[in-house]
């Protein structure tokens, strides 16, 4: 299976809720880096997993939705932890919704909170 991955970065708000987790319960930023890897089994005519400059547009339009956002206050996020798992699974349904017909095997988002901890969340098509 070919692979195409890209990266944007992109900096949010959130606070923990439901437990005792110190600091992390009031409102604090973190700086996301977001990768979307593309997986297919056939390259197209040209030679290409898919176009770039498209999926880069996809990404930008996504990553413009939680970008300078309280990510608590965004749907998806409504009563629960704003988790970077969590926050891995809201934007691959965003991605699926939009690589709809791109004919992919395969869709994964990689999350890292700050330059500490990441999470991916990858589904087959």
């Amino acid at each position: 299976m070919y692979e195409l991955g890209i990266r944007r970065s992109f900096s949010a708000t959130h606070y923990l809720i439901g437990g005792d987790w110190g600091a992390e319960n009031f409102e604090h930023s973190h700086e996301y880096r977001l990768e979307v890897i593309l997986g297919k089994n056939q390259l197209d005519r040209h030679g290409f997993l898919v176009d770039i400059v498209e999926v880069e547009d996809h990404l930008d339009q996504v990553v413009a939705q939680f970008r300078g956002k309280t990510l608590n206050d965004l749907p998806g996020f409504t009563g629960a932890n704003p988790s970077i798992e969590r926050l891995a699974a809201v934007i691959h349904e965003c991605f699926r919704f939009r690589f709809a017909d791109y004919d992919l095997s395969s869709l994964t988002v990689v999350i890292w909170e700050d330059d500490i901890a990441w999470t991916s969340y990858r589904a087959s098509f």
